[in-house]
C-alpha cells in the first residue's frame, strides 16, 4: 500500500538523494505508482519524458525482456485517452496518458471530459513550450489550463522544479480518491530537462481537498443513522435498491450484493452501474431509465422505498423529476460526493461517505439486530414483472436481428466477457442483453455519450486484463470516429473481438427521426457510403475479418469469431429499421414508455404523447 498524507511515512525511498533530470523523475514517481501501462502519442515538446520512459524500461527489462511500463502508441491521442479510460474501468486503477503540447494536449480534451463526466480516474501528462514562451503563442502552444481545467477535476501547471515529484504524486492522489475523475499535469519542456535531486517522497499541501476527503472516510454511519434507515426499510413492502457508477467506483459491488441478498431487497442499476449486481440473479432487475427494461422501470414505479447508492438521479433515468418513483414513500441516498444529495430529486434520509464501508456496516447492523425482513410478496411482483414485460423481438424476421446477435455472443461468455462499446443504439442493445456477473466488465461513455469510445477503451482495457476476452461493440457510425484504432489492435497483437452492427447510418438519431420527425432522415441515412469495413480491417492486419449477412449463419460465424486466437473483427448487417425498445420520450414519466410491437406495457403511448423538441 502506498504511504497516504494520513499514514505513517514509509522507509526512505531507495533512490532517494539521486541527481535527475524532471523527465526522469517522472518516470520514476509513475513506476512508484505502479504504472504498468502508458498510452500517449509523442511531440517535441515531450520528447524528454519519452527519451526517459525508453531508458527506464531498457534498463528493467524483467528475465522475459518485457518492459515493465509500456507506452503504447495510437492513432491519435483522443484514442490514448479512450484508451486509459477502458485500462481504468477495466482494472479499477488510474490510466495514464502522455501526449505533447498544443494540439496532442486539445486532443484530449473529449475524454478527459468523458471521464470527469463518468468519474474515471486517469492522469495526463502534457508536454508544454517552455515556461519562458507560454503565452507567446509559441509553435505547438495551447493554454492547457484554460482549456481543460473546466473538464478535469483538477489540472497543474508545473513553473517549479522543486515540486515536479510532489505535483507527480499528487495528481494520482486527486485523480483515484474521493469521486474519481481526471487530472492533468501540464509539463513544460525545460521543467522536464532540468536536474535536481530525487526526494523519493512528498505531496502537494492540497489542504482543503484532503480535509473533504478525510471527512468523507470517517464519516462513519452510527447508530442513530442505522435505526432511521431501518425504521424507513421495515415500514416498507416494496424497497428498491437504484445503484449507479458509484457502487463500481467504489468497489462496493461485493458489499452491495452482500447487504441485497442479506436484506431481500432488489436492485435495479444505471448504465453505469452495470455489474454492480449479477444480472442473471433473482432480485436482479438490470438497467432502468431511459432504455431499461420496462420491468425495471414499473419497479420503480411501484416501489415505496427507494435506496440510491452512488447514483445521481440524472436526466437518463429521472427525466422528469416529479414523476421517477411517483408510489414512494421515502427516499434514502448514500453517495461520496455531498453536491449529488438532493440535487435532482429530494430525500429523506442521506449519508456522506465510503459506500463499501456504509453497506457493510448497515449489512452487520441487521445482523445483529436480526433484522430479517419478509418481501416474499415483492419478490413474486418482480418475478411478475420481469415475466411479463422482459425484453423480446421480431424472432420471425428475415433479416438479422441486432438482439439475437447479442443473445448469440452471451450464449457464448456467460456474463463473463468484458464488454466495451461506442453510443448508439448499439450501446443500448448491449446494455440489455448482455449478462453481467461481476463489476468492471461493462465499460462504456455513459454522461458524455462520446462516439468512437468503444474501440480504444477495449484495447485499454485488453492491456489492464491480457488474459479476459475482450469485445468491441459498435456501430458503423461510431467506429468510424476512431477507426484508426483497428490498426493499434494488430500492432501489438491484442485478441480483441470487434463487433460492428451495421445498419448505414447514425441509428438513434434515425429512430427519433422516424418516430417524431415524420421519418425525414436529415443526414443520418449513410446507406450510399462506400465503407468497406472488411477491406479496412484486412488492411490494418486483421487476419480473422468477416461479413455476417444471412441469419442462419448466426451462430456458426460467431463461434468462429470469438475462438479466433488473435484479434478478429466481424461487420454484421443487420435490420435497419431495428429500434431500441424500451423508450422513455422525453418529457415522459416510466409508465409513458415506448415499448414497440414485442415488449407489452401497462399504457399505450401515441406521438401526441412526446415533445419531439427535447430530442435528446
Amino acid at each position: 500500500m502506498k504511504p497516504t498524507h494520513d499514514t505513517p511515512e514509509a522507509a526512505p525511498h531507495a533512490l532517494a538523494g539521486k541527481t535527475m533530470t524532471g523527465a526522469e523523475m517522472v518516470v520514476q514517481v509513475l513506476a512508484d505508482e505502479g504504472v504498468d501501462t502508458i498510452f500517449g502519442y509523442s511531440g517535441g515538446a515531450i520528447l524528454p519524458t519519452y527519451d526517459a520512459i525508453f531508458r527506464f524500461n531498457a534498463e528493467h527489462l524483467d528475465e522475459d525482456g518485457r518492459e515493465p511500463m509500456p507506452l503504447i502508441v495510437p492513432a491519435n491521442e483522443q484514442g490514448a485517452g479512450f484508451m486509459a479510460a477502458g485500462y481504468a474501468l477495466a482494472k479499477g486503477e488510474v490510466g495514464v496518458v502522455m501526449v505533447t503540447s498544443g494540439p496532442g494536449a486539445t486532443n484530449t480534451v473529449t475524454p478527459v471530459r468523458d471521464c470527469m463526466a463518468d468519474s474515471t480516474p486517469i492522469v495526463v501528462i502534457c508536454g508544454q513550450v517552455p515556461i519562458a514562451a507560454i503565452g507567446t503563442d509559441a509553435f505547438q502552444e495551447a493554454p492547457v489550463s484554460s482549456c481543460l481545467g473546466p473538464v478535469s477535476k483538477h489540472t497543474f501547471l508545473v513553473t517549479d522544479p522543486e515540486l515536479l515529484e510532489k505535483t507527480m504524486r499528487t495528481a494520482f492522489e486527486i485523480a483515484r480518491t474521493g469521486r474519481p475523475g481526471p487530472v492533468v499535469v501540464d509539463l513544460p519542456k525545460d521543467i522536464q530537462n532540468w536536474s535536481g535531486t530525487f526526494q523519493g517522497s512528498g505531496l502537494l499541501p492540497v489542504r482543503g481537498y484532503r480535509q473533504r476527503i478525510h471527512a468523507v472516510r470517517n464519516n462513519v454511519l452510527d447508530t442513530q443513522e442505522c435505526e432511521a434507515f431501518f425504521d424507513m426499510l421495515q415500514e416498507s413492502e416494496r424497497p428498491l435498491i437504484y445503484a449507479g457508477g458509484g457502487v463500481i467506483n467504489g468497489n462496493a459491488a461485493d458489499e452491495l450484493r452482500r447487504f441485497s441478498s442479506q436484506l431481500g431487497i432488489p436492485v435495479t442499476t444505471t448504465l453505469m452501474g452495470i455489474g454492480a449486481v449479477d444480472t442473471t440473479e433473482p432480485l436482479s432487475l438490470h438497467m432502468l431509465g431511459m432504455h431499461g427494461l420496462a420491468s425495471a422501470n414499473y419497479a420503480v414505479d411501484d416501489c415505496d422505498f427507494l435506496i440510491a447508492v452512488g447514483a445521481r438521479f440524472d436526466d437518463r433515468v429521472a427525466g422528469v423529476p416529479a414523476k421517477f418513483a411517483p408510489s414512494v414513500k421515502h427516499i434514502a441516498q448514500f453517495d461520496v460526493d455531498p453536491s449529488e444529495i438532493g440535487k435532482v430529486k429530494n430525500v429523506d434520509w442521506s449519508h456522506i461517505g465510503v459506500l463499501k464501508q456504509d453497506l457493510q456496516i448497515l449489512h452487520d447492523y441487521a445482523v445483529e439486530h436480526g433484522i430479517y425482513p419478509d418481501f416474499d410478496t415483492w419478490h413474486a411482483e418482480i418475478a411478475g414483472l420481469k415475466e411479463q414485460y422482459g425484453l423480446n423481438y421480431d424472432r420471425d424476421s428475415e433479416l438479422i436481428q441486432p438482439y439475437a446477435v447479442i443473445e448469440a455472443i452471451n450464449d457464448i461468455t456467460g456474463g463473463d466477457a468484458i464488454i466495451s462499446t461506442g453510443v448508439g443504439q448499439h450501446q443500448m442493445w448491449a446494455a440489455q442483453y448482455f449478462d453481467f456477473q461481476h463489476p468492471r466488465l461493462w465499460l462504456t461513455s455513459g454522461s458524455m455519450g462520446t462516439m468512437g469510445f468503444g474501440l480504444p477503451a477495449a484495447i485499454g482495457a485488453q492491456f489492464a486484463k491480457p488474459g479476459h476476452l475482450v469485445i468491441d461493440v459498435d456501430g458503423d457510425a461510431s467506429i468510424r470516429m476512431n477507426i484508426g484504432e483497428l490498426e493499434t489492435a494488430t500492432s501489438y497483437d491484442l485478441p480483441v473481438k470487434v463487433l460492428v452492427l451495421n445498419n448505414f447510418g447514425d441509428g438513434m438519431v434515425k429512430q427519433w427521426q422516424k418516430l417524431y420527425y415524420k421519418g425525414r432522415l436529415s443526414y443520418s441515412d449513410k446507406s450510399l457510403r462506400s465503407k468497406d469495413f472488411i477491406r479496412a480491417a484486412e488492411a490494418d492486419g486483421f487476419k480473422f475479418a468477416a461479413r455476417l449477412d444471412k441469419k442462419e449463419d448466426i451462430e456458426q460465424v460467431i463461434k468462429d469469431w470469438l475462438a479466433f486466437p488473435g484479434p478478429a473483427f466481424l461487420e454484421v448487417i443487420i435490420d435497419p429499421d431495428a429500434c431500441v425498445y424500451p423508450m422513455v420520450g422525453p418529457g415522459l414519466a416510466y409508465d409513458q414508455m415506448v415499448t414497440g410491437d414485442f415488449i407489452p406495457t401497462r399504457k399505450k403511448v401515441t406521438e401526441d404523447d412526446i415533445d419531439s423538441s427535447e430530442m435528446f
